[in-house]
């Protein structure tokens, strides 16, 4: 791992600490779980963006998925 610096107002680091104490862990680690769901929230939200404008250049037609409908029903 590498080793960072970062420069944080006293109230956060104050909230990172409480709450890393709660969770059992220490400072770096919540720090990195932190960013690491922060990553992959801004991966889904550019996935979404990607499939909503793809759907905005292609949208769809009537009928389209009809062949599926018999699929999509349960067995009672």
């Amino acid at each position: 791992m590498k080793t960072v610096q970062m420069t944080l107002d006293p109230q956060l680091l104050a909230r990172v600490d409480r709450v890393a104490r709660r969770l059992g862990l220490t400072r770096s680690a919540f720090t990195r779980h932190a960013l690491d769901a922060a990553l992959e929230r801004l991966h889904v939200q550019e996935l979404e963006q990607r499939h909503r404008e793809g759907y905005r250049r292609k949208p769809v037609r009537r009928g389209e998925f009809d062949a599926w409908t018999r699929e999509q029903a349960w067995p009672d």
